[in-house]
């Protein structure tokens, strides 16, 4: 299937986001009162809230100052959207790392705009020269990923499945290193989800804006047509700064882009705030 055919099955490009759409938004269901106690339970009583809005969410978060986990739902299944766009740059430097050659330049500059401008032409490039699905699955194994796999209904990169546990461990892995991938290609790639455009931060990245943090990010969003016609929308990343070490992803399926962007938005901004009162033990 071309890639046009493609994008008759998937509005995940940024500009139809912005499409208005028919149905009037659901009123966004948020914690009326900042809760208390220790950062677990705190954890528990907003996302208790949040889930208020649907049944199609999960959240994990590890907290690196301790190195404790926290799941909302973290073994919720949903198609990965741009967020994949991580591991298909990994493939391309582990593809060229394993030939002994240096990664084309163009390849960099695909990289790049995938990453920092969620760029689907740049993925499309980028998932056919790696091999798709099957290197694709290939590497999530490698990574211990146990439910991370390209999808059978489907070639294309959207398609492939994920959790937010997996998702949050891919971070860690960056972060603290793995052997199926070299140092200096994690950290490479660590430094071009830190430069993601201002307007793809929501999320994880809610408060890299207003406040003197560090973040690692990928965002993504795409509406499944030929599926249920509703959007997936992720988010996943590192934060650092102002006290706080964490990792986190966010995933959700909601009938529109803007309602996914702002839960999982307004849960990125609880998050830093519930991690800045303390420690997740």
């Amino acid at each position: 299937m071309s890639p046009l055919s493609r994008r008759g099955l998937l509005a995940g490009a940024a500009a139809l986001a912005l499409v208005a759409c028919s149905r009037t938004a659901d009123p966004l269901v948020t914690p009326t009162a900042s809760p208390t106690g220790s950062v677990r339970s705190q954890l528990d009583a907003v996302m208790e809230v949040y889930a208020r809005n649907t049944d199609l969410l999960g959240v994990s978060i590890r907290d690196r100052r301790t190195g404790a986990a926290y799941a909302f739902r973290g073994d919720f299944d949903t198609q990965s959207a741009s967020i994949a766009k991580v591991m298909i740059s990994l493939l391309a430097l582990n593809k060229a790392r394993a030939a002994g050659e240096e990664l084309p330049f163009e390849r960099y500059q695909q990289i790049s705009k995938a990453i920092v401008n969620s760029d689907n032409d740049a993925a499309d490039a980028l998932w056919e020269w790696v091999g798709g699905g099957d290197q694709y699955t290939r590497l999530a194994v490698g990574l211990g990923l146990p439910n991370t796999h390209a999808d059978p209904r489907s070639p294309f990169w959207s398609w492939t499945n994920t959790t937010p546990d997996d998702q949050r461990l891919l971070i860690d892995l960056l972060v603290e290193g793995t052997p199926a991938v070299a140092q200096e290609d994690r950290l490479y790639l660590l430094d071009v989800m830190s430069q993601t455009n201002a307007e793809q931060t929501w999320g994880v990245g809610h408060d890299r804006k207003k406040n003197s943090v560090d973040v690692q990010m990928k965002n993504g969003w795409v509406q499944f047509k030929s599926l249920d016609n509703l959007w997936a929308v992720n988010s996943i990343g590192r934060v650092q700064g102002e006290g706080r070490d964490y990792t986190a992803a966010f995933m959700c399926r909601r009938p529109t882009f803007e309602e996914g962007r702002d839960l999982v938005d307004a849960i990125g901004a609880d998050v830093f705030r519930i991690l800045g009162s303390g420690e997740l033990v």
